[in-house]
């Protein structure tokens, strides 16, 4: 299944969005990427603006716009700038190993194999783990219900008509919510850093339960405590 063609076009979702609004502030403060999607939303009448747009673009931002719940949506919008979709997180990841490493004063005898740095079939793997950590972030706060699981399922099914992802999706989204589920599909630990990175882009740590989901995953994705910490302030210098 093509997990990682979806995933990218829901991290970058707002480009068109914004590209086709005119001449608002939100063109030059957010871009595109995964900050369009939330800038686009904050400033459009939340979901119905998302909904509301044409093309590929404006269908993954309903996808992810319903995937966050428009509370959340409004929460973190205009706050977010991440740009190159999938390969952002793997930047990032990246940038998280090298300070890190730097602090320890060590020299890794190997780079970091993050995902802008694999051949498509390990693209694909760390894509679909990563898009489980999004699902699972998402359900976080306990915002989708019945009705909303198919919602989402629907806004899925226009983007990518694939019998098997679609299949994966549903399951995903029926499962309770498990962090120690979501870490074992980390087989690498750069797999682990850049689920990490998307779950706390979609958290919003003020929530009781959402940061509490967030300090578990972490502890059953096994991150050490200084990289944690790593990747939390790359997330957050992106946000700003």
């Amino acid at each position: 299944m093509n997990t990682r063609g979806l995933l990218d076009q829901l991290l970058k979702s707002g480009q068109d969005l914004l590209q086709n609004k005119a001449g608002g502030s939100q063109n030059k403060s957010s871009g595109g990427g995964l900050g369009g999607l939330l800038g686009g939303a904050s400033g459009s009448g939340g979901l119905g603006g998302l909904l509301s747009g044409a093309g590929g673009g404006a269908l993954a931002a309903g996808a992810m716009g319903l995937l966050l719940g428009n509370k959340k949506v409004r929460k973190v919008g205009g706050k977010v700038a991440i740009y190159g979709g999938l390969a952002a997180l793997g930047v990032l990841a990246y940038k998280a190993y090298g300070n890190y490493n730097a602090q320890k004063g060590i020299a890794p005898q190997t780079e970091p194999q993050t995902i802008d740095r694999l051949p498509a079939a390990q693209v694909e793997q760390h894509s679909q783990a990563i898009l489980k950590a999004l699902v699972a972030a998402a359900k976080a706060d306990g915002h989708i219900d019945d009705r909303e699981r198919q919602l989402i399922e629907g806004e899925f099914t226009k983007l990518d008509n694939d019998q098997e992802l679609q299949h994966w999706l549903h399951a995903e989204l029926n499962k309770p919510l498990d962090p120690t589920d979501v870490a074992r599909a980390a087989s690498t630990p750069e797999m682990a850093a850049e689920m990490y990175i998307a779950s706390v882009m979609l958290v919003d740590e003020e929530n009781f339960m959402e940061k509490s989901y967030l300090d578990e995953l972490a502890r059953q994705l096994k991150l050490e405590p200084g990289l944690k910490i790593e990747l939390e302030k790359q997330v957050r210098q992106a946000l700003t």
